[in-house]
């Protein structure tokens, strides 16, 4: 049997086929997503565009491969707004989950409800910069016919779930990051949705639990080349899918991601909360919960240095490998894109600790690599000072492709890494996670029989940096403490 994982990203669409029997990728393909920035945190693109990468992506497999699937589950990317007419148009461009433009509308939903404490409380969460929930509230603010025309919220996974099979679901573990569901109730907030826009509620779709939501739509199984008896399973948010794709389904098993965005989770049997709020309280889509550390820059940070050296991936690494722990006293803060924890919104990037003799392409390599990690630290902190022990990390992302890096989160966290042979972490678990809600049975079995780990890509704390980061990860702390009123 195949299993199709759909995963859209912010770069791109993926689909990956699973081939159940053989426990192999049977067939791949991705089509690359545009992206719309401007100045004061927009960033935005067309729903339109993830269709057209849906249809080229499926376009580009095998029609063999594509009559052999039988479950499609989408991973989609997080907070992102979509707002839909019943007729099928999306009534403007989908702020994304990178999008810190309706920073001054989280600040107007937390008041109304009575300040950040009391929400954080009361949903499980605060409403941060980039969750669904002050978006909604900028669209009414900012174009009130739009917003009255609008029929339902969906988030992008949402959406393109409507697209397979017409249903107009969102589903428990993707809901729990707009900041409009109670992550202890698993229902939405009634007093969330009166602060955000009154009457909100009425415009907000069924919340359901991991199951198949039906069958794929005739139309779009011709535009697909696929069975019209594929059936569609919930799915859910990237970070959720992630986590199937790499196991962390039961308690004890933490994943990094070092994507566009950084993530750091691990499944909880029990209903999450941190009350320093560093980590969000999300549900997972594995009927658990889903504590994770979320951070807007992670190869935003490599990527945007490794471009302005005009070198490829494999050289920026190797630059860093050269300069060495601590990067000859460079400190990156590494918030291009602003922050979610830290909690800078207006966050930019900064390059501290410079001296004549040690401003050169290795040693701000290494820093950008060493200061995304930093921000990890901070979430490890919070896992352990909220009792979930890390013993061990499993790595996925396109940052895990880089041995330097692979060893430096093992070094800096004093944590064994392990990196899954499957990497697309977000498409291959959207799959098995069809696979779960079409066949049943329990996740974590699921998981162990399917997710295989690569030893060559193993990485074990060497212990002879852990003084110098211990150090650094000190002055790290104290920048960004430092820089709080220019970034807030």
């Amino acid at each position: 049997m195949f299993a199709a994982g759909i995963d859209a990203g912010t770069q791109s669409i993926k689909v990956v086929v699973y081939d159940t029997e053989r426990k192999c990728i049977a067939a791949s393909s991705s089509a690359p997503l545009d992206l719309i920035e401007q100045e004061g945190g927009v960033r935005e693109q067309e729903a339109e565009w993830w269709l057209d990468a849906v249809r080229a992506c499926f376009s580009n497999l095998d029609p063999s491969v594509r009559e052999g699937i039988k479950v499609i589950s989408v991973s989609g990317q997080q907070h992102g707004f979509v707002p839909f007419r019943k007729d099928g148009s999306v009534l403007y461009s989908v702020k994304l989950w990178c999008d810190t433009s309706t920073s001054q509308e989280c600040g107007e939903i937390e008041d109304a409800m009575g300040g950040r404490s009391v929400v954080a409380s009361r949903l499980g969460n605060p409403i941060l910069p980039g969750y669904t929930a002050s978006k909604i509230r900028w669209l009414w603010k900012n174009h009130r016919d739009l917003y009255e025309a609008m029929d339902y919220v969906l988030l992008p996974h949402d959406y393109l779930n409507w697209y397979l099979c017409g249903e107009i679901v969102m589903e428990r573990g993707d809901a729990s990051g707009t900041g409009l569901m109670n992550i202890f109730t698993g229902k939405w907030d009634d007093d969330a949705c009166e602060a955000v826009v009154p009457g909100l509620r009425a415009k907000l779709p069924e919340i359901v639990r991991a199951g198949i939501i039906g069958r794929i739509r005739r139309e779009t199984a011709s535009e697909l080349g696929l069975s019209p008896d594929v059936s569609i399973a919930s799915g859910g948010g990237d970070n959720m899918m992630s986590a199937v794709g790499t196991g962390a389904v039961e308690d004890g098993i933490v994943t990094m991601s070092l994507g566009t965005s950084g993530t750091l989770f691990s499944s909880s049997s029990h209903a999450f909360h941190d009350p320093k709020l560093r980590l969000a309280s999300f549900c997972s889509s594995t009927e658990t919960w889903l504590p994770l550390l979320c951070t807007m820059n992670c190869t935003v940070a490599s990527e945007t240095l490794r471009k302005l050296f005009g070198q490829d991936v494999k050289a920026f690494d190797a630059a860093a490998e050269r300069s060495g722990a601590g990067a000859g006293g460079l400190i990156m803060l590494p918030f291009f894109n602003g922050e979610r924890v830290p909690d800078y919104p207006h966050g930019e990037g900064v390059l501290l600790g410079m001296r004549q003799s040690n401003v050169t392409e290795e040693n701000i390599a290494r820093a950008t690599l060493e200061g995304v990690t930093y921000e990890f630290l901070l979430g490890l902190d919070a896992f352990r000072e909220n009792g979930i022990d890390v013993s061990f990390l499993t790595l996925t992302g396109g940052g895990s492709k880089s041995r330097v890096w692979r060893q430096l989160v093992a070094d800096m966290t004093g944590c064994p890494v392990r990196v899954p042979v499957i990497r697309e972490a977000a498409a291959f678990g959207a799959a098995l996670h069809g696979i779960w809600c079409l066949l049943g049975g329990r996740i974590e079995d699921v998981a162990k029989e399917h997710i295989a780990y690569d030893e060559s890509a193993s990485a074990a704390p060497s212990g002879k940096d852990a003084e110098v980061y211990r150090e650094c990860y000190r002055k790290w702390l104290c920048y960004s403490d430092s820089l709080a009123p220019v970034f807030r």
